[in-house]
């Protein structure tokens, strides 16, 4: 499996693990919080990393390639 494949795989299932939406899926965050994160700094590891992907996501207007995680 590439990198890629792999990222799309934990999107499917990664939950925020605290804050605001502890419990909600990486893709479903909306993109002011995700900013929040950009601006006081992304954690550390996949998690940051994976919201850095759903962040410019969400910036390029490409909200709608998540449909299909969300069936």
């Amino acid at each position: 499996m590439d990198h890629a494949a792999a990222d799309w795989e934990r999107l499917r299932t990664w939950e925020m693990p605290f804050g605001r939406y502890k419990g909600r899926r990486l893709y479903e965050l909306p993109a002011e919080y995700l900013c929040w994160f950009e601006q006081n700094g992304f954690p550390e590891g996949d998690l940051g990393r994976l919201l850095r992907i759903v962040l410019e996501a969400k910036r390029q207007g490409a909200d709608h390639a998540f449909d299909i995680l969300r069936k």
